[in-house]
């Protein structure tokens, strides 16, 4: 795993509260997170402002290179839709505990488990969530990418059994609901 911030001090806290249970690179900043990051690395947490390359640069630097682990965008950045077209699987919002960071990681490796339609179901489902939860209903309902975004769940589902995720017949997201993700 790797994490990756331009605060050391906040990409060093990561990193320890992490320890002991995964084998953890740490980089400050996104350039060195793109020499660091490589077939041995099964999730990346990535800070989105960094000054010498965005975490949106290091994401889609990543997926261009094909490698296919987990990403999760820890950020003081609010989402927005953007996040619909960036090549993530989950989106934490700083300040983040320990607990989410943990289970983040955890969601991410379990993810990885399944095939590529239900891992993609999967992914979508907690970029639809974290929008739901920032944003409100005008936003989502004007929202061009919320309602492809919706379209993509729609077919996706219909592609992919819920039993090939792990799950019963309710929605993937509850699966996958964080805490402070209270709209269900």
């Amino acid at each position: 795993m790797t994490v990756v911030d331009d605060e050391p001090g906040l990409a060093d806290l990561f990193a320890a509260w992490l320890e002991g249970t995964y084998e953890i690179r740490t980089a400050y900043g996104g350039r060195q997170a793109l020499d660091v990051v490589d077939d041995g690395v099964d999730v990346v947490l990535v800070d989105r402002l960094m000054p010498d390359a965005s975490g949106d640069e290091v994401v889609t630097a990543l997926t261009d290179r094909g490698w296919d682990g987990g990403i999760a965008m820890v950020t003081a950045v609010e989402p927005d839709f953007d996040v619909v077209e960036l090549g993530l699987d989950d989106y934490l919002v700083k300040p983040v505990h320990r607990e989410l960071l943990e289970s983040t990681v955890e969601r991410l490796l379990e993810r990885a488990t399944h095939d590529g339609p239900a891992r993609e179901l999967l992914a979508l489902t907690s970029k639809r969530a974290i929008l739901e939860t920032r944003k409100s209903e005008v936003e989502l309902t004007n929202s061009r990418e919320y309602r492809r975004l919706t379209r993509a769940i729609v077919e996706l589902r219909d592609r992919v059994d819920g039993s090939a995720v792990g799950l019963d017949d309710a929605e993937p997201e509850r699966a996958f609901r964080r805490p402070e993700q209270g709209r269900w």
